[in-house]
């Protein structure tokens, strides 16, 4: 039945009840994102070399949102094959192996990675070293090595059992965030003055600004919704907030770098049209309002650019090797952690139906700035 554009489907055993093991998956629509059911079929068994992993918990966020809207694009509906017309969306979280045929991957182990909604899934690992895994299935290979790292809570460096919410919440974001915040900076800010945020109550849009701060040699300012102006103020990591109906009312002098988190084209084509040349920089991160995403017309000043983190992480490992780039990202995050866990409440549910009720409040602006919500499977 559907309730408010969320289609669910009751989860029938395909084995006739007999006691086989099953899987579920919650499928989304790809050309409708807030339409989902979920499908129960058996579970399959191993071959050598697979384990299976038991999701135990994830995080939804706008970013997930942005996965869907993207997934065609920029590949993110490949990672978990699903039937035609569906995908499953992407989420972070944590999983425990229940069983393995996989050289060096015991049952027991838990780990921390790119998860679909779903209540297990089998990866194929290659090499296994100290601190995880890399799902080399043949059908992830030719996707971007970040998202295929599955690393073992007990040798993870930011790992902590009473965080886990935060770090499912945030880790993610935060990532993308620091990479941000490296990239412009690595560019000299493209000899901006100001970095401009939209949907300045996103998550990746504050934990960046908050490092932009940090860091110095830039103002920071940032676009929300009028209800949110409050909540990103007390946030206290942008120098000036502004409504979106008072875009114009920022220095159109100033150069300036936009990082457009909302992918909003009406948004953007104010900014472009209100900065023209001054607009140093234009970078397109997410989609937190997806349904009003677009070109925007012909705008004036830089062609916007899409931010593609794994880029940046495989220039960063290249720079400062893998143990440098994994110790500048954890001392960043436990800088970071205070500011997540003084500005979100967690709200957490229970199973593949809660996860698709706050996908579709997600996919329709229904969630609130302050909550952050954590999905746990058992």
């Amino acid at each position: 039945r559907c309730r408010g554009g969320w289609c669910a489907a009751r989860a029938t055993r395909p084995d006739g009840g007999k006691g086989e093991p099953m899987t579920q998956d919650l499928l989304v629509a790809r050309d409708a994102l807030g339409t989902t059911r979920i499908a129960a079929a058996a579970a399959r068994a191993l071959e050598d070399g697979e384990a299976r992993l038991k999701v135990d918990a994830f995080s939804l966020t706008a970013n997930n949102v942005t996965y869907g809207v993207f997934g065609t694009a920029m590949k993110y509906w490949d990672f978990f094959p699903a039937a035609e017309g569906f995908g499953r969306v992407p989420v972070w979280g944590f999983a425990t192996v229940t069983e393995s045929r996989a050289e060096g991957v015991a049952p027991g182990a838990r780990v921390y990675g790119y998860l679909p909604m779903s209540d297990t899934l089998v990866v194929r690992p290659g090499a296994v070293k100290a601190g995880g895994f890399s799902d080399v299935s043949a059908h992830r290979a030719h996707l971007a090595a970040v998202y295929n790292n599955y690393v073992f809570t007990a040798s993870d460096p930011l790992y902590t059992a009473d965080t886990e919410a935060l770090q499912m919440l945030f880790r993610p974001l935060f990532t993308t965030s620091f990479l941000i915040d490296d990239f412009l900076a690595d560019n000299g800010f493209f000899g901006a003055r100001q970095v401009i945020f939209s949907s300045a109550s996103a998550k990746t849009a504050y934990a960046t600004a908050g490092l932009l701060k940090a860091r110095g040699g830039v103002t920071v300012a940032g676009l929300t919704s009028p209800g949110n102006v409050g909540f990103v103020k007390d946030l206290g990591c942008y120098g000036a907030v502004v409504p979106y109906d008072a875009i114009e009312t920022l220095d159109a002098a100033t150069p300036s770098v936009f990082v457009d988190i909302a992918g909003d084209a009406a948004v953007r084509g104010r900014v472009h049209r209100h900065f023209r040349d001054a607009l140093a920089y234009s970078c397109a991160v997410g989609a937190t309002h997806w349904d009003h995403g677009g070109g925007g017309g012909d705008l004036p000043g830089p062609q916007p650019q899409l931010f593609f983190a794994p880029n940046q992480v495989a220039k960063r490992i290249k720079d400062w090797g893998p143990a440098g780039f994994a110790q500048r990202t954890a001392d960043a995050w436990r800088a970071f952690l205070p500011v997540a866990a003084a500005t979100t409440r967690v709200v957490e549910g229970k199973g593949l139906a809660d996860a698709a009720r706050v996908f579709a409040d997600l996919v329709a602006g229904r969630v609130k700035a302050d909550e952050g919500h954590v999905i746990r499977l058992g």
